[in-house]
């Protein structure tokens, strides 16, 4: 078995919690996606199967932060230094497409999880956004 030195893994341990710190210096707080993410079509039909499958994702994985109807006030959200987004002002406010929430979801932005690197697969995002566009309705 392979084992790091000591002082090797104790540098590394103290880059992973300056990261959130970093994060926040490296630009505004308008997360954007870029725009040639915007036009991407979304594959997946909007029916009621659809929904339902990308609300069960949702709720495993986004209504700890998000909460219930996306307004960032999740369980867990009160403990994040950055409050979540209320997804639908968010969505209202930007007229955000399909492509651009792909991007963010897949992409992530302190603290929230890069998703593209998780076990959420590209199908699985895009029915997230078929759920998520049902807020507010």
């Amino acid at each position: 078995m392979f084992q790091l030195p000591v002082s090797f893994a104790k540098s590394l341990i103290a880059l992973v919690l300056t990261l959130p710190s970093i994060s926040a210096l490296a630009g505004p707080q308008d997360w954007r996606a870029p725009a040639s993410a915007a036009n991407r079509p979304n594959p997946v039909p909007v029916n009621t199967k659809m929904i339902a499958l990308g609300k069960k994702i949702y709720v495993d994985n986004c209504l700890g932060c998000h909460g219930p109807q996306g307004r960032g006030d999740g369980p867990t959200a009160a403990a994040l230094e950055k409050k979540p987004a209320d997804l639908p002002k968010r969505i209202k406010e930007t007229g955000e497409k399909d492509g651009e929430l792909f991007w963010k979801i897949s992409e992530g932005h302190a603290p929230m999880v890069r998703w593209k690197v998780t076990p959420m697969s590209e199908a699985q995002r895009w029915e997230v956004i078929n759920y998520i566009r049902t807020f507010g309705k």
